[in-house]
């Protein structure tokens, strides 16, 4: 689906824009938490703190897929 797409309403444009930032912060989180853990003493206090915001931000981006794309039954 593309995003310049003239049928969505600002609604649903606005969720995709924000879909796409939360998954783009999602990723960054990935990438922070992997660093974190190719340190010599890893700070693990931060990396559990960057684990569980990580699953924060998935939580949400599962409820915006789930209105966004919505199941088709076959």
């Amino acid at each position: 689906m593309n995003d310049d797409d003239p049928y969505l309403s600002e609604e649903e444009q606005a969720l995709h824009a924000r879909l796409k930032v939360l998954q783009q912060e999602h990723a960054d989180l990935d990438a922070s938490i992997e660093a974190l853990m190719l340190m010599p003493v890893p700070d693990q206090l931060m990396v559990a703190r960057l684990k569980r915001k990580k699953l924060t931000l998935r939580d949400e981006i599962v409820k915006i897929e789930a209105i966004v794309l919505p199941d088709i039954i076959a």
